[in-house]
């Protein structure tokens, strides 16, 4: 019997080939007779097709093909879907056509117009350059604000006023009566700024089509293979599933973003299939900043009625989100069904009316992002809690404390039910981690900068997608492969997954081969997503382990002429105590496949679905310090703490990863990143890193505190709760709260995010 690895941090299995540079990435898989294509992209966020000249360009040497939007039409290609329409909204969701490659208008900077494919990529970007497109520009609306204003340009005819949908959660009649009736109300309007997912890996895609068969298989750097496979499927080739593979192989970062359907799948299969050849599509960076889904980007104002003693009455929201200019995969998720299950935190706010827009405007889609709806719910709780603690002269802490719910289970003014947690715990242990602070202060101050201290309390509402599948199948060799309908785009799973079974099957890790992103393998899985994949995955795989011993036992019983009661598995090893016989189980997967028996299918495994629609809550309470040097505004992160609960800690070493993650995540956004159009033209003026600020190492101190395994979730059998997007949920807040804490004695009130250099030093010189 191996020692148990399940609590233990061990070195993750996937490293040995990743460092050593044997990853298998889209671009490694590109075979020397693949076709190459590029894609050529409106330079305009809105503007009139008038004309597409591609004679030229198409009998350049080496070009196959130059493909635009009358050859999608005339091909009856269907639009790329939203996976998500049945949202309960208030009003009815209006999705626009989006199709692989533009019609008559373009309505964002880097929209597809056409697709060029050609011998080698070289010459497909040469050909990009002879195709010449006639644009008529047209006024582009670029910022939410102006979006929703009368007399707006429509993005699209069939929304009125650019509202994609509107959604509301709770009564706002007791809400508006606990308002008048308040004591204290604290009214504030936040911006959640848009950001760039910027993975390592670029996006990229494989298109392959067998005559033969008539399948078309996709390879791509993505996340969710089912979930892509369906909607290409179902909506735009619409074929039998059966008819298209899609395969994932390793994926360099995604954070969101390539869980998303593009247009650049449905490019790469298409051509293909017309031309009989592979054809891929490696996108650059430059592209995965303009055609790639951005994150965040909401405009709230919030109001907070507190009573006499601080004790909170009613919250009030009110959200625009940009949606950009189409309705992508599942953005009309995120702002309303996973923002609304976060409203209000770890606090017992006994009212609260919650209402959400979609807006379109014309700017690159916006869809899932590291936390995705999440982190937008918590900055504004957090916010606004500093704020009131700053206009009624309250501690924060002391304000947090007293409104943290505490008995359990608890039913939130949203409707969900909040199992357990150690919310008191933590904001105890950050006080204490804050010990010495107005030392700090007055030491900083000598020098001339100035020290701010913030908090922010979170709370995660993780599952995504409901539901998992999961296989475990025993080679004659011994080895036993895993399936999961999880993926990972560097989480860790190929490591935190044999750890699970191998303490189930009492075998090392070493014996397991993880295999993901197949539906040649595993023909459905819920993908990645909502910190879902131990929670939701990890227990399927436990239930896959233990069905193959079951079944293992059953057959080892009729080849030993025994009793199923009688055989007991250990350790790759089935026995019958009162005889002495045994037999491996890697004897009985071979015997399965020779004399399997009616109760046995053929080869030894077994699929498990893991049926659950559960929540878990992971929480926790954060403390960030920072410097200022008031002459320039630079901001200084000089400390960063965590105190967080993830129930169960399967591999705490991995955990403390994510969480870290999520953390420098949540401090880009706080501090350095931005995605910005220009107002009058719509064109994307932080289109590359060299116009977009990610954190560096430099930017970032040595994390301190700790995490607690000592609350176990009860919504899953391995009692954990999701770790994956939390970082991000609570580091903004936890920032933002500092930099005010350190701007308010000079008399900056406002301040939103990104709070660079320069947005502070005006406003320091603003409030002189």
């Amino acid at each position: 019997m191996t020692e148990p690895l399940l609590g233990r941090s061990v070195n993750r299995l996937e490293d040995e080939r990743f460092v050593r540079g044997r990853g298998r990435y889209v671009a490694d898989l590109v075979a020397p007779k693949t076709l190459h294509g590029v894609v050529v992209r409106s330079p305009h966020a809105h503007a009139r097709i008038v004309a597409i000249d591609i004679d030229t360009a198409r009998n350049l040497p080496g070009v196959a093909a130059v493909l635009t939007g009358q050859d999608v039409a005339a091909d009856d290609l269907g639009p790329l879907p939203c996976a998500v329409t049945t949202v309960p909204m208030t009003t009815p969701l209006v999705v626009p056509p989006c199709y692989a490659l533009a019609r008559d208008v373009v309505r964002y900077v880097g929209e597809p117009v056409a697709f060029v494919v050609a011998e080698t990529e070289g010459a497909a970007r040469d050909a990009t350059e002879a195709v010449v497109v006639d644009y008529a520009p047209l006024p582009p609306v670029v910022s939410i604000a102006d979006a929703v204003q009368p007399n707006t340009p429509a993005v699209w005819p069939e929304a009125r006023g650019n509202i994609a949908f509107q959604f509301n959660r709770g009564e706002i009649g007791p809400v508006e009566a606990a308002i008048r009736d308040a004591a204290h109300l604290v009214e504030c309007e936040l911006v959640n700024n848009r950001v760039v997912a910027a993975p390592m890996e670029t996006r990229g895609a494989l298109g392959e089509f067998d005559a033969a068969s008539g399948r078309l298989h996709l390879t791509a750097s993505a996340a969710g293979a089912h979930a892509i496979r369906d909607l290409l499927a179902d909506g735009v080739f619409r074929i039998a599933r059966d008819k298209l593979r899609v395969s994932i192989p390793d994926v360099g970062g995604g954070f969101g973003m390539k869980n998303v359907l593009y247009p650049e799948w449905v490019l790469v299969l298409w051509a293909a299939r017309r031309l009989g050849r592979p054809v891929a599509w490696i996108g650059d960076r430059s592209e995965d900043f303009t055609g790639s889904a951005h994150g965040r980007d909401s405009l709230i104002r919030a109001r907070l009625a507190l009573d006499e003693d601080g004790r909170f009455l009613a919250l009030e929201t009110k959200v625009l989100a940009n949606l950009g200019a189409y309705v992508s995969t599942v953005a009309p998720v995120v702002p309303t069904m996973a923002m609304a299950s976060a409203m209000g935190g770890v606090y017992a706010i006994p009212l609260i009316a919650f209402q959400s827009s979609g807006v379109f405007t014309h700017t690159t889609p916006v869809d899932a992002y590291r936390g995705a709806g999440k982190p937008e719910a918590n900055y504004l709780i957090e916010r606004c809690i500093d704020i009131a603690a700053t206009q009624l002269g309250i501690n924060g802490l002391k304000l947090r404390r007293k409104n943290i719910f505490r008995r359990f289970p608890y039913a939130s003014a949203m409707g969900l039910t909040v199992e357990q947690g150690r919310f008191v715990h933590a904001i105890d242990h950050a006080a204490k981690a804050a010990a010495g602070f107005e030392a700090r202060r007055r030491a900083t101050r000598k020098q001339g900068r100035l020290r701010g201290l913030g908090y922010a309390c979170f709370l995660e509402t993780a599952r995504g997608q409901p539901n998992e599948v999961a296989e475990a199948r025993v080679g004659d060799d011994g080895r036993i492969d895993l399936l999961v309908g999880t993926h990972s785009n560097g989480q860790g799973h190929e490591t935190t997954y044999a750890q699970i079974v191998a303490d189930a099957f009492g075998l090392p890790a070493e014996r397991f081969r993880f295999r993901q992103g197949d539906t040649d393998d595993l023909d459905s899985g819920g993908g990645h997503g909502g910190a879902r994949s131990m929670h939701q995955g990890g227990t399927a795989l436990l239930m896959a382990a233990e069905g193959v011993i079951e079944n293992a036992r059953r057959l080892a019983a009729r080849l030993l002429q025994a009793n199923v009661e009688a055989v007991r598995y250990e350790a790759g090893m089935l026995r019958v105590a009162a005889t002495g016989q045994e037999i491996s189980l890697e004897e009985v997967a071979r015997a399965s496949r020779q004399a399997p028996g009616d109760d046995v299918a053929p080869g030894l495994g077994h699929r498990a679905t893991h049926l659950c629609d559960r929540y878990t809550f992971p929480n926790g309470c954060h403390l960030a310090e920072v410097e200022i040097d008031p002459e320039t505004g630079k901001v200084r992160l000089d400390r960063y703490v965590i105190f967080d609960d993830y129930g169960r800690l399967l591999d705490p070493r991995q955990t403390l990863g994510q969480v870290h993650g999520g953390v420098v995540q949540g401090i880009g956004q706080a501090l350095f990143e931005h995605a910005l159009f220009d107002p009058e033209t719509g064109q994307n003026l932080s289109g590359s890193l060299m116009d977009y600020a990610l954190p560096r190492a430099d930017d970032i101190p040595v994390f301190e505190g700790d995490l607690t395994g000592d609350f176990p979730s009860r919504a899953n059998r391995l009692g954990v709760k999701g770790s994956g997007q939390a970082g991000a949920i609570a580091a903004p807040a936890t920032i933002m709260n500092a930099v005010m804490n350190a701007l308010t004695p000079l008399g900056v009130k406002h301040l939103d995010m990104p709070a660079t250099s320069s947005r502070i030093w005006q406003a320091i010189r603003s409030a002189v």
